[in-house]
């Protein structure tokens, strides 16, 4: 199959969302298909080659293409959707358009069918919902007017109505949006994933806890060092955030003022294939979410599948989504959300048994097969296969009535 996927980013981006983008599409590409990911240019000077950055090999079935980027967001914005409907509209150049890009699948399922491929959309949350808590989540964000929730409703709806196939990431996300919008079609549901390794990573000793991600209030890594404050001689590793954020800054500050700055290290920005050497350094863990709707509802985390394919026990907030994934006493220990507490008395209770530690660590590692780049491609596969199948009944049937 031949796929355009569509990714309005500069490009290579650290960020979880370009790292999902791209392992993706190069995981489809690995299983035959042509897949061209046209994304905006790099903002840094010289540009940086993806395959590289994301420390994959390159595949000549994966085209990376950049659209025009003006100077000012609006424009920028404009030019890409411009270029996108383009590709999209060239005939033969694709069988299938996806997108993780709300405004984008929206624009596209206006065009006439004859004139586009059928369209793929992967959701990620429901845009109304995460717009309104911007504000809340994070630290330098405005919370969405209520006319701008108004018209992602609208976009959400038609996109779930219109779109020839739909992904969610969690079943949480799945059932909110049929209980809003009714039964759909070809709806796949289908997690983030990692790279999984061959073979076990060796077991880590010692006492380091590490967390990797971005370091937003929701992610509560707060929660972390608090934990961190009543646990004396444990140590802790932060993998993630740049210099002269605000949540970096605010982190370190915080670890200051509970004294376990002496103890946690603050690694700033990793690159992509450097997280897991990271991980394996650590002798557990956490993902410690506050109970936001985000959390608790859409979330589908790359760390959480890093830590799985890193052979550590993991410790993680009681959760629906993450309860997707994770069992409590199986695969993981769950506990209360923003309970500083109950996460250090997990970390007390793994240190404590190492039987208990390596046999959640070898069932996370075992679990974390299922959840591998290529296994995602295979279900994405799949839904995009029905996708084009069904759209290929209407459009020979109005041949034929003409």
């Amino acid at each position: 199959m031949r796929i355009l996927y569509l990714a309005d980013v500069r490009f290579p981006l650290e960020r979880a969302n370009g790292i999902q983008t791209f392992h993706t599409c190069h995981a489809l590409a690995t299983r035959g298909h042509e897949v061209t990911l046209l994304v905006r240019p790099d903002t840094a000077r010289p540009p940086r080659d993806a395959f590289e950055f994301y420390g994959l090999p390159p595949l000549p079935g994966l085209l990376v293409r950049r659209a025009a980027a003006p100077g000012w967001p609006a424009a920028r914005r404009v030019v890409y959707a411009a270029t996108a409907v383009a590709a999209a509209m060239r005939r033969g150049a694709a069988d299938v358009v996806f997108t993780r890009d709300l405004g984008i699948a929206a624009l596209l399922l206006r065009l006439p069918p004859g004139r586009r491929p059928p369209v793929i959309y992967e959701a990620h949350g429901f845009a109304p919902e995460v717009a309104a808590a911007m504000g809340d989540l994070l630290s330098n964000a405005r919370s969405a007017t209520i006319r701008k929730q108004r018209r992602l409703a609208a976009r959400e709806r038609r996109v779930w109505q219109q779109a020839e196939g739909y992904v969610t990431i969690t079943r949480a996300l799945a059932d909110e949006m049929t209980g809003r919008f009714g039964e759909r079609p070809r709806l796949a549901i289908v997690p983030d994933g990692a790279r999984v390794p061959a073979q076990r990573p060796a077991p880590a000793t010692g006492d380091l806890v590490g967390y990797a991600g971005h370091l937003y209030p929701w992610k509560g890594v707060d929660v972390l060092l608090a934990a961190l404050a009543d646990l004396p001689g444990v140590r802790g590793l932060v993998v993630g955030g740049l210099e002269g954020e605000p949540d970096l800054g605010r982190l370190k500050r915080r670890a200051a003022e509970l004294a376990v700055d002496g103890r946690v290290e603050f690694t700033g920005r990793v690159a992509p294939h450097d997280v897991a050497g990271c991980l394996q350094r650590c002798a557990i863990l956490v993902l410690p979410n506050t109970a936001t709707h985000l959390s608790a509802r859409y979330t589908s985390p790359l760390k959480l599948f890093e830590y799985m394919a890193a052979a550590r026990p993991i410790i993680a907030s009681d959760l629906p989504a993450l309860r997707e994934v994770l069992r409590d006493g199986d695969n993981a220990l769950l506990v209360p959300p923003s309970d500083a507490g109950a996460l250090g008395g997990a970390v007390r209770r793994l240190m404590a048994d190492p039987a208990l530690a390596a046999r959640l660590g070898d069932r996370a590692y075992e679990d974390v097969a299922a959840y591998s780049w290529a296994s995602r491609a295979g279900a994405i596969e799949g839904v995009v296969a029905a996708a084009i199948a069904a759209w290929a009944g209407p459009l020979t049937a109005a041949g034929n009535a003409r």
